[in-house]
């Protein structure tokens, strides 16, 4: 469909479990989508160069910085951001991690560093410090010394383990 002499593409989209259907320009960014179509704010665009990794959702259960990719790629995909990890009251293990070992200061890159750790800690239970740090180094924290990260992302291994 063409607007004007913008074109127009509809999108389909499951997030967080809801079914999005949606007329989006076709240069729009995923994480724009996220934030203005679908009102999701967690996903937080830091950079807008894939350098901070404060946008990274999961697509189909792949961790994907969503500044890098255009609404109309993720057609059919199913998508979760921050705002849908929580079951109601109960965080996910990695958010209840990161609230228990303080790994998070101002908050900005948290949604991005947890869903990058839920991947990163998938099918390894005994994850080593070092794998954390090489894992997470497309995120960024500008407050942190990333020790608190680290601790919140070995605790919900932890708790995955079990």
């Amino acid at each position: 469909m063409i607007l004007g002499e913008i074109d127009v593409t509809q999108v389909t989209l499951m997030v967080n479990g809801t079914l999005h259907k949606e007329n989006v320009f076709d240069y729009m960014l995923l994480a724009d989508f996220i934030r203005e179509k679908l009102k999701l704010t967690g996903t937080h665009v830091g950079c807008d160069t894939s350098q901070c990794g404060a946008c990274v959702i999961h697509i189909d259960g792949i961790s994907v910085k969503s500044c890098t990719m255009l609404a109309v790629q993720a057609d059919g995909c199913n998508i979760t951001t921050i705002e849908g990890l929580a079951d109601g009251d109960v965080l996910h293990p990695m958010q209840q991690a990161f609230h228990e070992n303080h790994g998070l200061q101002c908050g900005f890159c948290t949604p991005g560093m947890i869903m990058s750790a839920i991947e990163l800690i998938d099918g390894k239970p005994d994850i080593s410090e070092a794998e954390i740090r090489q894992g997470l180094e497309g995120n960024l924290c500008r407050c942190t010394g990333y020790q608190n990260i680290v601790k919140s992302v070995q605790e919900a291994a932890k708790v995955e383990r079990s």
